[in-house]
């Protein structure tokens, strides 16, 4: 048959241990026999970070800026062990890190729904979207080690040389500091992609962080959202009949876990990487949760929202069977093509995504699952497969 055919690239961003295994059996078995792929091909492997100084991916952040698409598979963030066991030449920081700080975009989570898969949280009907602010913060930080006695100070020198001091504390004992940092336009852009986004799903958004607690940081944050919304966005949200409010993020916590679902929760880079993991876990399994960063000036970068699945990857090694969930790496791919379809005008392209995507949730629904499904799922006497089987069973539905 002839395949789909593509005119602008994707930029491709492999990655890391299980998941590279999982993203070449997903080209290979799902995409390539039906799409004449373009892609830019960019390798965030850790070995080829490492021997790029991690120039590749600046190098692929830069390209996504150029083709305005790009589908990544997950990748390590190397702490002091991996740089042991990969021998690297200095502890990387997070490519995902990396990526967002120069897309200057905001990450939508959001549960994949399939029947048979219900959430922890019995009330919950519908999907529940983390939208999470993707630059600075703890990520961006500057830490230190006090070793002993002393006084630790923020200081901020102005351009005229002026400077402004506040203490951090008098140690009289060894201790930690950290300095984080934002940037108003980032805020702005976090803010406007999230009402946007609403608007478009025509969903309620929520932003919830600690102002209380944090009366300059954090209350800038709230400050410049009611700015925006007040300015720009409170009589669109009128007329598609939806609303926005603030609110803490305890009491947000509290609010998730009574309601239906259904809204958008806006969060702060930290509280958006954690609470997007609980939501996903709470509807099912963590490898069931779509991501995409979105940037202000139209660039979007498809993930899965979970990690390299590092304990497979060792049993894969030793030639042992793994039963590893693909869902939300396929979905990286259904999201990027889809969309690129859409920037293209390519409704093949799209229809394809929209079909791939539907035999992934029929092959779960008619009970052929991964391990971690087969454990939670309400269908009777689901049919396990192995990592490979679970992608040719779609395969044979697609």
């Amino acid at each position: 048959m002839d395949k789909i055919k593509m005119t602008t690239p994707i930029v491709e961003m492999d990655g890391d241990e299980m998941t590279r295994i999982l993203w070449k059996m997903i080209k290979d078995n799902l995409l390539l026999p039906y799409i004449d792929l373009k892609t830019e091909y960019y390798d965030l492997g850790l070995e080829h970070r490492d021997a790029t100084n991690d120039q590749v991916t600046i190098d692929a952040a830069n390209a996504t800026k150029k083709y305005k698409v790009a589908v990544k598979c997950a990748t390590i963030t190397p702490n002091a062990a991996r740089v042991e066991e990969y021998h690297l030449k200095e502890m990387w920081k997070s490519p995902n890190g990396t990526i967002r700080a120069i897309l200057d975009g905001t990450v939508f989570r959001a549960p994949i729904v399939v029947k048979g898969i219900e959430p922890c949280v019995k009330n919950w009907k519908k999907p529940i979207t983390i939208a999470r602010h993707a630059y600075g913060d703890v990520y961006k930080a500057a830490e230190m080690k006090i070793p002993g006695p002393g006084k630790a100070e923020l200081v901020y020198t102005a351009e005229d040389g002026t400077e402004t001091r506040e203490t951090i504390h008098d140690f009289t004992c060894p201790g930690i500091i950290q300095g984080m940092h934002n940037i108003t336009p980032s805020i702005e852009s976090f803010a406007r992609s999230c009402f946007n986004y609403a608007l478009g799903t025509k969903q309620e958004l929520w932003f919830a962080t600690k102002d209380t607690i944090s009366k300059k940081y954090d209350h800038t944050f709230k400050d410049i959202f009611q700015e925006i919304f007040d300015q720009e966005y409170a009589d669109k949200f009128k007329e598609a009949g939806i609303t926005y409010f603030y609110t803490l993020i305890d009491d947000a916590v509290a609010r998730v876990m009574k309601s239906e679902g259904g809204y958008i929760w806006a969060c702060k880079n930290y509280d958006g990487d954690v609470m997007s993991d609980m939501i996903s876990s709470a509807f099912g399994s963590l490898a069931m949760m779509t991501s995409v960063l979105v940037s202000p000036d139209g660039n979007f970068e498809y993930e899965a929202a979970h990690g390299t699945v590092q304990r497979h990857y060792y049993k894969h090694l030793k030639g042992e069977e793994t039963s590893t969930n693909s869902v939300a790496t396929i979905f990286a791919w259904t999201g990027a093509l889809r969309k690129r379809g859409e920037l293209d005008g390519n409704k093949e392209l799209s229809a394809f995504a929209d079909r791939l995507e539907k035999a992934t949730i029929d092959t779960i629904e008619s009970g052929e699952m991964t391990k971690d499904l087969a454990l939670i799922t309400t269908i009777e006497h689901p049919t396990v497969l192995n990592s490979e089987d679970f992608i040719k069973a779609i395969a044979k539905r697609l």
